[in-house]
């Protein structure tokens, strides 16, 4: 049998943790998903990451195959009476041997025997789990969306042979939703080999940058661009927000890098609070002054008192 060595195709060590384990399959998955990777065997390494990840994730087939790989090159193997039976079985209906079987599937085929009898008993595992990335914008997030994703999801043939699916999913996306949350789409996932469950498929979705807004947890921030003349007199300007357009009043003598507070116009949580809104002062000119404007600041200068740099005297 080849021995693959799933530790190394996911950069850990022997001992690796569940957690380091679970943490290393996210990084590699999305980093070798058929729809980003640009690399030649992503697919490949894809396939080759979910197939490692499905072993050492579960403790049991995880023990066995470190047992596997304990054994030194050229050590003779002799696998137990119900193994060995199945391979022969396999090779007299012509499918492949113990070198092109996956160990997945290899290990969640057979369960160990309980005593000295001879029966063999099927382990009924569920399928494999998988994970995408799902891009959204800060509007979908909002107000909630449905939305239709589709990806090539690795399947197992009535022969157990892996090819490439291309499945189309509807998200619902919960308005209390944010980035990084993980949705489940219970069923979804791969099929099991031997009646078992369907796997589930887990959403992660992307906040997307947004021409206008900051988003910090629920908290909301919009550049607001406002006149001299307008923080000097005070106005009342329409700015945007994800819910809407809104009527701002601005208060004489307000300054620049000023938060000025929408309350609940940010995004809502699971327990029903919602974020503020943050609209954040950014005094600007005209790029080029008209003849008017000029000569109207002119007289400004003229006319003003007010001497922003007096600390400066000694």
């Amino acid at each position: 049998m080849k021995f693959k060595d799933y530790y190394q195709a996911m950069g850990l060590k022997r001992d690796a943790s569940p957690q380091e384990i679970k943490q290393a399959y996210r990084k590699l998955a999305r980093q070798y998903h058929p729809d980003i990777s640009k690399d030649p065997q992503g697919s490949e390494k894809f396939q080759e990451v979910g197939e490692a990840y499905a072993v050492l994730k579960d403790p049991k087939k995880r023990q066995a195959y470190d047992q596997l790989g304990q054994r030194r090159a050229g050590e003779k193997f002799t696998p137990e009476a119900e193994w060995q039976q199945q391979f022969d079985d396999d090779h007299h209906r012509g499918q492949p041997g113990f070198d092109k079987m996956d160990l997945s599937d290899f290990f969640a085929t057979f369960s160990p025997r309980h005593g000295a009898g001879p029966a063999r008993r099927r382990a009924v595992t569920p399928g494999q789990d998988y994970e995408l990335p799902l891009a959204i914008s800060l509007e979908q997030i909002y107000a909630g969306a449905e939305i239709d994703m589709s990806a090539e999801l690795p399947e197992l043939d009535q022969s157990n042979l892996r090819h490439q699916t291309l499945r189309t999913f509807r998200i619902t996306v919960p308005v209390s939703a944010a980035d990084g949350t993980r949705l489940r789409l219970s069923g979804k996932g791969a099929k099991s080999v031997n009646g078992g469950r369907a796997g589930d498929l887990y959403v992660v979705l992307a906040l997307q940058h947004h021409r206008l807004y900051r988003v910090l947890g629920r908290d909301i921030y919009l550049d607001l661009p406002l006149t001299p003349w307008e923080v000097a007199l005070g106005a009342t300007v329409k700015i945007p927000t994800p819910g809407g357009t809104v009527e701002l009043t601005i208060k004489p003598g307000t300054v620049g890098g000023q938060h000025l507070r929408l309350a609940k116009r940010g995004l809502k949580a699971a327990d029903g609070s919602v974020g503020v809104l943050y609209a954040v002062v950014n005094i600007v000119l005209p790029e080029e002054l008209t003849a008017t404007e000029r000569k109207l600041l002119s007289k400004l200068a003229e006319a003003s008192t007010f001497h922003p740099r007096q600390h400066f005297l000694v």
